[in-house]
């Protein structure tokens, strides 16, 4: 697949990836910085997610008439000057007001760039478009990520929002020149583009989404003092571990795409997840063997990886009509789970004392996960048939309403 706005779409989704998990790497320096607890600087995180999973299907459905080429041009020029007022502000609260503001912009920008790169490929390729745009997010985990933690190691943090603004406005500048117009999706009324809410085949399709997001956030978000406490890694050790596991959602997030053109949605998510939810559970058994523990956990990685581009495919296919409006929903609901998976593994961690038992945790949300897909590619099955049923006698009632 050779198509250069969604290139384009997949570096902006880079950039929009960094702005949302570098901070988590940097926490120490802004709170020194701002004379603040690290607790305190661990708002910054929730202001992002906040305003990225309820602004973003908001803002998505009262721009759904604008064209895909406008909105993204717009959405990375609000994500520079939200990065652009952290650098300048010297106040916690004008910079969580700058973070809402990023949050909200690379929201909008990546649910408008997964949706776009739909338009832009033939029906077949749309797996593979929507993996090079998750390719960004993942190549941020490796490259800009590490790059953000160096930067402030040598200079400030601030250094890395003033960077993400540069890096959004050449984004922008490239999508101005080169990105072809896409046209938004048909004009509904506001309130009835939520419609796609009773859908039961959506309804139970977000329901899994949301309990894979917990599934992964609740080991991702102590996977650090998993890798330190349980498995014994060094930080030498540590920093590797992470950089593998990186590679592995790179790899991962491409064969997604790939493979869920070839093989169909319900076959990668059925057995992506299934994947999840084995090395998870296999985990805790495996105790302090760094050898084993560790390749479980890169086929973890990887599994992950795979069944994001999957998901996200399965809910375009399942609104094309509505691809915006339903991948930002999902979006929001992603996020969601982050922040309930967070909120388990802490306080599992903190009544525990000890995190060896998250990858079970992990892996029941893994299963729950798998239980509703088979709900919501079954319910989607039906109504396909019910559908080619009512077609094949449409003919037939014409001919019945003639005579």
């Amino acid at each position: 697949m050779k198509n250069t706005g969604v290139l384009l779409l997949a570096i902006g989704a880079f950039v929009a990836g960094t702005a949302e998990l570098v901070v988590g790497g940097v926490l120490r320096p802004i709170a020194d910085d701002l004379g603040v607890s690290i607790a305190m600087a661990g708002q910054l995180i929730t202001a992002f997610s906040l305003a990225f999973a309820i602004g973003t299907p908001i803002v998505v459905a009262l721009t759904s008439r604008v064209g895909r080429k406008t909105l993204l041009i717009y959405s990375l020029a609000v994500f520079a000057l939200g990065n652009l007022i952290s650098f300048a502000s010297r106040d916690l609260g004008m910079i969580l007001f700058s973070r809402a503001v990023v949050g909200l912009a690379a929201g909008v920008f990546t649910v408008v760039a997964f949706g776009a790169a739909a338009k832009l490929v033939a029906p077949a390729q749309v797996g593979r478009a929507v993996g090079t745009i998750a390719l960004g997010v993942s190549v941020s985990m490796v490259i800009g990520i590490p790059l953000g933690i160096a930067l402030t190691e040598w200079s400030s943090w601030r250094v890395i929002v003033a960077g993400l603004a540069l890096l959004a406005t050449i984004a922008l500048l490239f999508i101005a020149k080169l990105f072809p117009a896409v046209a938004g999706d048909a004009p509904v009324p506001f309130l009835r583009q939520f419609a796609v809410l009773k859908s039961p085949v959506l309804a139970t399709g977000f329901v899994f989404s949301f309990f894979f997001s917990t599934s992964s956030s609740t080991m991702n978000s102590y996977l650090t003092p998993y890798l330190q406490s349980v498995v014994r890694l060094n930080t030498v050790e540590l920093g590797y571990m992470m950089l593998a596991l990186g590679v592995l959602s790179v790899i991962g997030s491409r064969a997604g795409g790939a493979w869920t053109d070839r093989w169909g949605t319900k076959r990668l998510l059925f057995g992506g997840l299934v994947s999840l939810a084995a090395t998870l559970a296999l985990l805790p058994a495996l105790g302090g063997a760094a050898i084993p523990a560790l390749a479980v956990l890169l086929l973890w990685m990887f599994s992950m990886a795979l069944v994001i581009p999957a998901i996200q495919t399965y809910f375009i296919q399942q609104a094309p009509d509505r691809s915006n409006l339903v991948i930002g929903l999902n979006t929001s609901i992603l996020h969601l789970g982050v922040a309930a998976g967070a909120g388990i593994g802490g306080l599992a961690a903190e009544a525990a004392s000890s995190v060896q038992y998250h990858p079970w945790m992990a892996s029941a949300a893994a299963v729950l996960s798998l239980i509703m897909a088979v709900v919501s590619v079954s319910r989607s099955q039906a109504a396909e048939r019910i559908g080619k049923r009512n077609a094949s006698l449409e003919p037939r009632r014409r001919r019945e309403g003639r005579g």
